[in-house]
């Protein structure tokens, strides 16, 4: 399991990428990679290209990268999901929340 970010050349995109499970062990490395970030940006990426697994601690994390990057005014985007993860996050309406592609 790893996180991975990455921060445009302009700073106002952010990409966090997702390796393996995506659970509670992941918690404060998921935090560190948006956190520590000096830039502010405009635009928040989660890459679940490699996602294998997400509990509901992970769809918490995510809340929280939400409420970071300003609530009801974020704009963040939740890509290349496998199709049981898009399942999961569909049931739990995060696509109220967020773009899921």
């Amino acid at each position: 399991m790893g996180i991975q970010s990455h921060v445009s050349k302009d700073g106002k995109e952010l990409t966090i990428s997702i390796h393996g499970r995506f659970d509670f062990s992941a918690h404060q490395d998921f935090r560190n990679s948006y956190e520590s970030v000096e830039a502010q940006p405009s635009l928040f990426k989660v890459d679940m290209n490699e996602t294998t697994y997400l509990d509901s601690s992970a769809l918490g994390m995510l809340l929280l990268l939400r409420d970071h990057a300003g609530g009801n005014s974020s704009h963040i985007e939740i890509v290349n999901c496998s199709p049981d993860v898009k399942k999961i996050l569909t049931i739990s309406n995060f696509e109220q929340l967020f773009s899921i592609q």
